[in-house]
């Protein structure tokens, strides 16, 4: 039997029904990824297997760098046929790791190879996916209709012009792609250098002189309307923790003001502007019933020698231990006491708080609609069988795993699609095994329908789209 067959993952009877019923055939509801606008706009042909597939993926840089591959071969100047021939001969290392079961995953679903990778296999390999890449069921819009996927959800800064999402909503192209608001950077009053030439991008964007803190507010306001305008309907935010020191009106404009002028301002001033400014955003939010997506935990740029080297984002990233409960529940709070909490996914990146999320989520559950407060799928680190199976197990302990909106790709790369089969078959599984254990009942009439929803339908609803093709 192949590696990747047809009941991959899936070690039950009722598992492998539950997924060839219920979920296989579902679509894909890609609402938070990092995917280039760029390169769906222009439908982007991929040259080779490096460049869809290695180009800028720093799971495989770990993963190489563990295994003793030099920098050239990762981030550096080796041809794509070096870079590629490094990938396979350290792919046979990653047994246990999830890049094994993606790495033969992503073969078998774009190009139908079932061989296994590796030093040996790599020119053959190399070969095969090459030549499917012309055809034009894998470029860049061709992956989505090949997987289904209804909508996605880029991840884009406010001073962002949206051309490449207004050239695609021209285009008649049918995966709707939509931006999602991430104003990180307007939190960065502790970084005076990029912050004043951020708000000179963000003066431009929204055509306006920005003096003091109401200016700032104001032009914020405006990109937000204008996302809006765009199809926009989530914001995100990737934080270590949340913020929850609010200060007065006028402190925050002092602080505003200091940054304004270059200075630098104290890791206080900056957790109290950070906590002001999550308010107004919040408010933002909940005034046009968007909904809110909160990364937290993640300790970034731990190597500052490859850092000033290679820049953020190439793969020395790692979970953070903060505490989060507290100023998470009085962040929730303070929104909720003004009526102003909107929609929330809550993304944990370290196992040990999933309990803290899950429990945090039935506090401001208000009864408005099904699973406003939302755990978040396992994210980057927890992205893989266990730590989707770990995430799972604490929603459906201390809430309602019926509710979950499911799997993103939060990936940027266009080879990520089969994350949502791997979800799938592990969401199968799960529920599997307890219905052959006795502890859920053998009625597919309760147990499919949930399946289905969480795959798809819960997403659709929660941020209410219309069903495809209406």
């Amino acid at each position: 039997m192949k590696f990747i067959h047809e009941d991959f993952l899936l070690q039950t009877r009722t598992a492998r029904r539950l997924y060839h019923e219920y979920a296989e055939e579902q679509p894909i509801f890609d609402y938070h990824c990092h995917l280039p606008p760029k390169d769906l706009a222009e439908n982007r042909r991929f040259n080779n297997l490096f460049e869809i597939w290695l180009e800028g993926d720093h799971y495989k840089w770990r993963a190489m760098r563990s295994n003793g591959v030099a920098e050239r071969f990762c981030t550096g100047s080796a041809t794509p046929w070096e870079k590629f021939q490094a990938w396979a001969a350290t792919v046979p290392h990653t047994l246990r790791n999830p890049l094994y079961h993606w790495t033969h995953l992503e073969l078998k679903r774009y190009f139908g190879i079932t061989e296994l990778l590796n030093e040996q296999s790599a020119a053959r390999i190399w070969k095969k996916a090459n030549a499917r890449l012309a055809g034009a069921d894998l470029t860049a819009q061709g992956i989505c209709r090949k997987f289904n996927v209804t909508h996605v959800c880029t991840t884009d800064d406010p001073v962002d012009d949206l051309k490449y999402h207004r050239k695609l909503a021209a285009s008649g192209f049918k995966t709707q792609v939509l931006p999602a608001f991430r104003p990180d950077k307007a939190l960065t009053v502790n970084q005076p250098k990029a912050f004043g030439a951020w708000l000179k991008a963000l003066e431009a964007a929204a055509n306006r002189d920005i003096r003091n803190l109401d200016d700032f507010l104001a032009a914020l306001k405006a990109r937000h309307d204008f996302f809006h305008s765009h199809g926009c309907r989530l914001s995100d935010h990737g934080l270590i923790h949340c913020y929850a020191d609010f200060p007065t009106d006028k402190a925050a404009a002092a602080i505003f003001g200091k940054a304004r002028q270059g200075k630098a301002v104290s890791p206080s001033e900056h957790a109290q502007f950070a906590s002001y400014m999550m308010l107004f955003f919040g408010r933002l939010d909940a005034e046009k019933g968007w909904v809110k997506q909160l990364h937290l935990g993640a300790l970034r740029n731990n190597n500052s020698r490859l850092l000033a080297a290679l820049g953020p984002d190439t793969g020395f990233d790692s979970i953070g231990d903060f505490p989060q409960a507290e100023a998470l529940s009085a962040y929730l709070n303070r929104l909720d006491q003004e009526n102003a909490l909107p929609k929330t996914i809550l993304y944990n990146l370290n196992p040990a708080d999933n309990y803290v999320f899950a429990t945090m989520l039935g506090n401001f559950q208000d009864g408005t609609i099904p699973g406003k407060i939302q755990l978040g799928s396992g994210w980057w680190f927890l992205d893989q069988k266990e730590g989707m199976e770990w995430q799972m197990n604490a929603l459906s302990n201390l809430g309602l795993l019926s509710r979950f909106v499911g799997m993103i790709t939060d990936s940027r790369s266009f080879m990520s699609y089969p994350r949502h089969e791997y979800f799938r078959r592990t969401l199968c599984n799960l529920i599997g095994q307890d219905v052959e254990n006795g502890l859920i009942p053998n009625d597919d009439s309760l147990v499919g329908p949930m399946i289905r929803n969480i795959c798809y339908e819960n997403a659709r609803q929660y941020l209410n789209f219309p069903p495809p093709g209406k």
